[in-house]
């Protein structure tokens, strides 16, 4: 049977990239979302999955609204058939110090990374346990999420939060043969990670 997996935040460069076409390579048909505004970005992933022989789907949405999330995840379910690995990679990234960051910001990064994450793995476990056949869900943490930084309060914040909500689920769905992690890279040149690089001192 084959495996079917969604990517959030897919078009957002090297790393979500590499995901896919790691996925499509090993035989997986993949679901690929990001925000509206990228759909540009989503429909070349497309072609390029389906030139890997997969078949896939474009699902533009916000992962920070549940409501779009479950529809995401029904989207994926009527197209491709099932639904067995999510990888919930979406994110957004602003510095700001403790003192500096707004309530709107620190609002919008948790909402994003943090809560984000946790619509993904709840969508993606309610539909792997009416399956029966158990399932693999990844979240995209950060080695912010494992100690933190100066100035990247709610960056950090948001990260911890992932590998709270990792663990808990980890304990929660063994269960049902559904394995949570969540993988915690450093700077990585991506649009997302290039500013962070370049002013890094050496």
């Amino acid at each position: 049977m084959t495996r079917v997996a969604i990517v959030t935040g897919a078009a957002q460069g090297t790393l979500s990239l590499a995901t896919t076409n790691r996925l499509a390579s090993d035989g997986v048909d993949v679901a690929v979302n990001d925000i509206n505004a990228k759909q540009n970005e989503l429909e070349k992933l497309v072609e390029e999955i389906k030139r890997l022989g997969r078949k896939t789907i474009a699902i533009p949405g916000d992962v920070s609204k549940e409501a779009e999330v479950k529809a995401m995840v029904t989207k994926t379910v009527d197209a491709l058939g099932s639904l067995d690995i999510m990888v919930a990679n979406a994110g957004i990234h602003v510095a700001a110090s403790i003192i500096d960051i707004t309530d709107e910001l620190f609002d919008r990064i948790m909402s994003v990374n943090c809560k984000g994450v946790l619509y993904c793995y709840r969508a993606a476990a309610v539909q792997m346990i009416q399956q029966g056949r158990g399932g693999r869900i990844i979240g995209a943490s950060s080695v912010w999420g494992l100690r933190a930084e100066s100035s990247e309060v709610a960056y950090c914040a948001s990260k911890f939060g992932v590998r709270a909500i990792t663990q808990t689920a980890a304990l929660e769905w063994g269960q049902y043969n559904i394995t949570v992690n969540a993988c915690a890279p450093g700077l990585v040149y991506t649009p997302m990670g290039e500013n962070n690089i370049i002013l890094l001192p050496l």
